[in-house]
């Protein structure tokens, strides 16, 4: 679908490089002139803009009542956005970082992911929850968690997750639009990363379309978030070794583009899911079971994990080795290559 902006159509000049933080600002600043029902609550997101300024100004322009800041209480902020919901408001939530939203789980379980179930499809919860999550910023606990495992066990809610400045755009604003509630993360670490792209007439795909970012015929890395620049830096190390690798984007984790990723394993024979989140119980084991169930006859290796390691997260100085990188995910590879034969 075609999306309007406040800024209304492109002047024809060259874009300015914009960082995923700014995308993701303007996609707020869009939503809400476009829709009054929009309000964006949480700790912080008015006067100062956020503590990653992804809500600067939003205050200032729309006004305290629907840019709010609120007390430091995240199941109180989560629950004050069901009852906004209920009447017929959109809110958007930022929990300020990923391991403070635990407070507001019950919330979330008891009431966000249950509404419709529990209503017989009567009562929605259109409302967003925003969470800054992942490595790679030189965070202490409570500051780095990689969340995603907790939100995708929970029926009822979809959960997405960008890695570019175009999609933080382009899926946030779809995530708004829902009349699902959506776990919206975004990887603390791409904040900052830019791109030459502009918003105005923006093609925003439905949520639960993963994206091949680059073809390849030797194996095939499934990744997300945080995790997508680093796959494909994997990537171009590889083809010094002569492997081509594939690399899909799964944007969404819930709805999950099974199509897309069997599609891409039945083209290599091979592949290996990549993310931060700790590998037991992590995504990458449900990914991993759907290839093999739905790709069994193709698979040429076993499908490997590359994944931060089962502890609590480190402190800033370890944080390199548990998150993964390129040498790992080339080792997975060259395992791929050893166990199926190549």
């Amino acid at each position: 679908m075609t999306v309007t902006t406040a800024a209304g159509p492109a002047s024809g000049r060259a874009a300015k490089p914009v960082t995923m933080a700014h995308a993701l600002n303007r996609a707020l600043r869009d939503a809400m002139a476009a829709d009054p029902s929009v309000h964006v609550l949480g700790e912080d997101v008015g006067a100062l803009g956020g503590v990653f300024r992804v809500t600067d100004g939003l205050a200032a322009e729309f006004g305290e009542d629907r840019c709010t800041d609120t007390p430091l209480a995240e199941a109180g902020i989560l629950g004050t956005a069901v009852g906004m919901a209920m009447y017929g408001l959109r809110p958007v939530v930022e929990m300020q970082f990923d391991a403070f939203a635990y407070p507001a789980f019950e919330q979330l379980i008891s009431h966000v992911a249950k509404m419709r179930n529990r209503t017989r499809g009567a009562l929605s919860l259109p409302l967003v929850v925003r969470v800054p999550y992942g490595g790679g910023i030189g965070g202490v606990e409570h500051h780095s968690d990689s969340s995603e495992a907790y939100y995708l066990a929970t029926p009822g809610l979809h959960v997405v997750t960008p890695a570019t400045v175009e999609d933080a755009y382009g899926l946030l604003r779809a995530a708004i639009a829902s009349d699902d509630p959506v776990v919206f993360l975004e990887p603390k670490r791409l904040y900052w990363s830019k791109s030459a792209w502009t918003p105005e007439a923006a093609e925003v795909e439905p949520i639960g379309r993963a994206v091949v970012r680059r073809t390849g015929r030797s194996a095939t890395l499934i990744t997300y978030g945080p995790s997508l620049p680093v796959c494909l830096e994997a990537a171009e190390a590889a083809a010094e070794e002569g492997w081509d690798l594939e690399v899909v984007d799964l944007r969404s984790l819930v709805p999950f583009d099974e199509e897309t990723v069997c599609a891409a394993v039945r083209r290599t024979g091979r592949a290996v899911v990549v993310h931060e989140a700790a590998g037991f119980g992590g995504p990458g084991g449900e990914i991993a079971a759907r290839i093999t169930e739905k790709c069994f006859h193709h698979l040429e290796a076993p499908v490997l994990r590359v994944a931060g390691f089962d502890i609590p997260y480190p402190p800033p100085m370890l944080e390199r080795h548990h998150l993964p990188g390129v040498d790992r995910i080339l080792d997975a590879v060259a395992r791929l290559q050893w166990e199926g034969g190549n």
